[in-house]
């Protein structure tokens, strides 16, 4: 047990062990609902390295345990047989080599099995929109002149609003519902304002 610890807190362990502490906070804090898995998805691509499908976290958290494991394992058993000095740093390096080698190699694999518990979520569609209520932030909104701007649920969008033929279009301030989108425009209708689907926080 001592020489497992004295090898965790050594060159190159040392690298892997600080990172295992980072993940094993993580996800305690995943755990009791701080966070989740998929905060860091927006920040880094996993594809690249053959581990797509799964949260970043779980490839980083794979990479991290298997290192760990080569490195510890790699200097117990060759610390004994090298000599002191230039040799036993070298070996070490090449432990450190192997051990990020192996863990991406195994990480693949580890990974693979997991798909299935993270399905691929639909691409947003701005159809998702229709039905939801927007704020007019920019006037005038009507079938002529735009485009607008409206905000629907803290989503900024483009709108045109288009109500029935007579119909007064939404003024600046106020809420409308979005009811279409015109692919060929690239725009949003909305229709008159309906005070009782304003959405909370914004003024009728």
């Amino acid at each position: 047990m001592g020489a497992i610890l004295a090898a965790a807190a050594g060159f190159p362990a040392i690298v892997f062990t600080a990172a295992l502490v980072v993940v094993v906070v993580f996800w305690l804090l995943v755990a009791v609902r701080v966070t989740d898995s998929g905060s860091f998805d927006a920040d880094a691509d996993v594809d690249a390295w053959g581990m797509g499908g799964v949260p970043v976290t779980v490839a980083f958290s794979a990479m991290t345990v298997l290192a760990w494991i080569v490195s510890v394992t790699g200097t117990v058993l060759l610390d004994p047989v090298a000599s002191p000095g230039m040799d036993r740093a070298l070996i070490r390096l090449a432990v450190l080599a192997a051990a990020l080698l192996i863990a991406w190699r195994g990480a693949r694999v580890l990974v693979r099995p997991l798909h299935r518990l993270f399905p691929d979520e639909p691409d947003p569609s701005r159809a998702d929109f229709i039905g939801l209520v927007c704020a007019v932030r920019t006037e005038p909104v009507d079938t002529e002149s735009g485009p607008s701007e409206a905000v629907a649920q803290g989503d900024s969008t483009s709108a045109i609003g288009g109500g029935p033929p007579g119909a007064e279009p939404p003024p600046y301030g106020r809420t409308a519902p979005l009811c279409a989108y015109d692919d060929t425009g690239e725009y949003f209708r909305v229709t008159p304002h309906h005070a009782a689907l304003a959405p909370r926080g914004h003024a009728a």
